[in-house]
């Protein structure tokens, strides 16, 4: 295992390395500079002293070189929008809050959505599958964006139970959290229900059955645990999405957030804000990839067998 996870690390070390040479070039590429993106009909002298104080006069290579040995230090830059503020420094403040709307969402969404899952694979073919399977459809098709004005139209115009936008209470969480978590709903359901009626089939479930094993034993001991770990992948690698995926979410319900403050840095061509914040979702999805196949190699002895030979 140790090997394995060695293995993992290098690889991990490689993608980010790369991901993050892609997106330095490609950020730098976009036409203009950002401090005419920031100041309007600035005088050129001006203009040029700025970029020549944050280096942008040099060869791309150059900044590219001096970027590289700045994150190395475990240095991600200053913010050129908010000067004299640390791109760590800003993720830092607003990532429990995307932590907090995003984790809430997913875990609702994986609980109800693998049981909701379980129901529709053990009905197979009958009303409630029909149902579960249609409502599971309508939630990976119907946009996030649209999910959210039918929640504020019904909840804070029809019926002005909670605030429109906004954070701060508990109130304040439920449309967002309502609204992120009908994704991952729908996609575990999905997932579950596939994995649990191609798990009904093994011969070891029949066995179980022809034994006189009661029901929810089956269920609990032959068919979730076996079922359970395609959803396992999906969930870990989906922490990411907590921070990266929710950006769409916190601008409608005006959510300081990560992902408002990525979006305003696109906007505002704040390059060090750009490339901090990518490097951080690209290490928070590998890393989690790494977890997940930690934890498959644990939970399916299969899977260890296969690494040995």
């Amino acid at each position: 295992m140790a090997r394995f996870i060695i293995k993992r690390v290098f690889y991990m070390i490689l993608v980010l390395w790369i991901v993050t040479t892609i997106t330095f070039f490609l950020v730098h590429s976009i036409p203009g500079d950002p401090v005419s993106a920031m100041v309007q009909d600035l005088p050129e002298e001006t203009r040029e002293l700025y970029l020549e104080q944050y280096g942008f006069d040099q060869p791309k290579i150059v900044q590219y070189i001096r970027f590289m040995k700045q994150l190395l230090q475990g240095d991600l830059g200053s913010s050129l929008r908010y000067p004299g503020r640390k791109v760590a420094e800003i993720a830092s403040s607003f990532a429990p809050v995307s932590a907090q709307i995003g984790g809430i969402a997913l875990a609702i969404g994986f609980t109800v959505g693998t049981i909701l899952g379980i129901i529709a694979a053990l009905n197979r073919n009958r009303f409630s599958d029909r149902v579960i399977m249609i409502l599971a459809l309508l939630g990976t098709t119907i946009p996030t964006f649209v999910t959210a004005s039918l929640l504020q139209y019904v909840f804070t115009v029809v019926c002005p139970i909670f605030p429109t936008t906004g954070w701060g209470g508990a109130e304040h969480m439920v449309l967002p959290v309502a609204c992120m978590c009908v994704g991952p709903l729908a996609t575990y359901a999905r997932y579950m229900r596939s994995s649990v009626l191609d798990t009904t089939s093994q011969d070891y479930v029949l066995t179980a059955e022809a034994k006189g094993a009661r029901t929810p034993r089956i269920v609990m001991f032959h068919i979730f645990r076996n079922s359970f770990l395609p959803c396992l992948t999906v969930l870990c690698t989906s922490v990411a999405s907590i921070f990266s995926g929710s950006f769409i979410v916190e601008k409608i319900f005006a959510i300081p957030g990560l992902g408002t403050y990525f979006i305003s840095a696109i906007n505002d061509r704040d390059y060090s804000m750009i490339l901090g914040l990518n490097i951080i979702f690209t290490g928070i999805y590998i890393l989690s990839v790494l977890v997940t196949d930690i934890l498959l190699g644990v939970l399916d002895p299969r899977i260890r067998l296969a690494e040995k030979n």
